[in-house]
């Protein structure tokens, strides 16, 4: 038995399985299916970063979302350390950062991006910094962590 051809990554090469991952990262609807997939858990979670502590309707929110989603909570560990950490951190740092409540169309979008571009060694840097992306909002996230092991128990 051979081995499959090598394949080149062309619009037109239905075949080759590189083909799609191209196509993904050209395709501009890319950004909607990205938002699609995670901007409800985005927004869900958004209140770990306020200057407040999240009440018992967010955490009961973010609560309901991760179930909705079937996230486990190795998959949200990495979502919030990769995808959010960076970015609401920033927004945590700012001088005039936002502290009550966030602009929802703007922090979707610079998640977003953020996420969009997300491979090689810039996942490497979030994930070896996201010690200190996640010192300000571990303690809520590892409430929403405790409060999710006890709702599936």
């Amino acid at each position: 038995m051979s081995a499959p051809a090598p394949c080149s990554p062309s619009p037109s090469d239905r075949r080759c399985p590189l083909t799609a991952k191209v196509r993904d990262m050209q395709d501009p609807n890319d950004l909607e299916r990205l938002l699609e997939r995670r901007g409800a858990l985005w927004l869900a979670l958004s209140p770990i970063w306020l200057e407040r502590e999240p009440r018992e309707h967010e955490y009961a929110r973010m609560l309901q979302v991760v179930e909705a989603q079937g996230y486990t909570s190795q998959e949200l560990e990495m979502i919030y350390r990769l995808e959010m950490a960076p970015v609401m951190a920033r927004r945590q740092m700012s001088v005039a950062g936002e502290w009550r409540h966030f602009d929802e169309d703007r922090l979707l979008l610079d998640l977003a991006r953020h996420t969009r571009r997300l491979h090689g060694w810039r996942k490497g840097f979030w994930l070896l910094f996201s010690g200190l992306t996640t010192m300000m909002s571990r303690h809520r996230f590892n409430v929403l962590i405790e409060r999710l092991h006890a709702a599936s128990s």
